[in-house]
């Protein structure tokens, strides 16, 4: 296990190994009222961390808005004008994430710095395949894993410098696997928390089997302190997509649910069962394992780990607890009667 370097973001102390999931406003800077209110239903949704854009100085009134309503830290995503990493830090930001070589020469880094140091602000460095330096790209000829973790490193060294070392580093890439030897290379280069993501993932469908390849495989090796899915889309997609990446690969809360494929056996719309499974359970915090299974084949056999499960039977379905059947219910009667019993756990 890596030795990760504890860093506090607002009420969040990455490295105390905890998986933090962020996501990202895309309302409009200028739209103070929609931002308010979509950081309000990613907090409800269960991020832990929101990131907004910062482009001009009108933007910076984003920050009192949205910390008076949501109790969830708040990142200001800062490019080019390092004037707006000092307003958004006298704003009451809880973290500023720049890539220091685009915000000017290194007296501006340093102002930035000793403001962030003063007030006790963490900076994220990120790094992607577009921010290459010029001479890192001229010497490695692509955006590589190795030209991206020395930029990434080059940026943490000059915070470093100024006596700044509240640092979080990201370096992403639209390609997965790049991604991943990104990652594995920065872990075992420096002790700054990472924070992981597949940049420019896509659209739901493509973009969450991207996330969960890079994110996922990070993880089992125990790389990576706080999450990001990237999806084009509503941003509260991200929250449930990141929470399932964390329960697929163990480290996550709430309700696990295995479903069959279904077969020639299946009786029942067990397809139907098992979205409106999903969708009552998604928001019911307890570490519980949920199967919906097409017969008795896949049912209390092969899920009698499950906590509470159904397996279907003809037009009906019996409902079995650890393997152990407790009744036989109908078709319609699924999903209430799941829910009653996952309320006794």
């Amino acid at each position: 296990m890596r030795n990760v370097k504890k860093v506090k973001i607002g009420n969040c102390v990455l490295g105390s190994g905890k998986i933090y999931i962020q996501s990202m406003l895309n309302t409009r800077s200028d739209d103070i009222e929609g931002s308010v209110r979509q950081a309000k239903q990613l907090e409800d949704a269960g991020c832990d961390i929101v990131r907004a854009a910062i482009p001009d100085m009108e933007a910076v009134k984003l920050i009192p808005a949205i910390k008076e309503k949501v109790s969830i830290p708040l990142v200001a995503d800062i490019h080019f004008d390092y004037r707006l990493a000092l307003a958004a830090a006298d704003a009451g930001i809880d973290k500023i994430r720049i890539n220091p070589g685009n915000i000017g020469d290194t007296e501006n880094v340093k102002k930035v710095a000793d403001v962030c140091k003063a007030k006790g602000i963490p900076i994220r460095i990120g790094v992607n395949s577009g921010s290459l330096e010029k001479e890192i790209l001229a010497k490695y000829g692509a955006p590589t894993a190795e030209a991206l973790v020395e930029s990434a490193l080059y940026h943490a060294e000059l915070l470093e410098r100024f006596d700044f070392d509240d640092i979080v580093i990201s370096i992403k890439s639209s390609n997965v696997k790049n991604m991943i030897d990104c990652y594995r290379l920065a872990a075992k280069k420096c002790s700054y928390p990472l924070h992981l993501g597949v940049t420019e993932a896509g659209t739901e469908r493509m973009g969450i089997i991207k996330s969960a390849a890079g994110i996922g495989s990070l993880l089992c090796d125990g790389i990576g302190e706080t999450i990001r899915v990237s999806l084009t889309g509503d941003p509260v997609s991200e929250i449930y997509a990141a929470k399932d990446i964390l329960k697929a690969v163990g480290m996550g809360s709430g309700v696990e649910i295995v479903s069959c494929p279904t077969c020639g056996r299946t009786r029942i719309d067990l397809v139907k069962a098992a979205h409106l499974v999903e969708e009552a359970v998604k928001d019911i915090d307890k570490n519980i394992k949920v199967a919906v299974m097409g017969c008795v084949v896949n049912g209390p056999g092969e899920a009698r780990e499950a906590d509470i499960g159904i397996a279907g039977g003809d037009k009906c379905a019996v409902l079995f607890k650890k393997g152990e059947v407790l009744r036989k219910i109908s078709e319609e009667d699924i999903v209430p009667e799941l829910m009653k019993e996952i309320e006794k756990l």
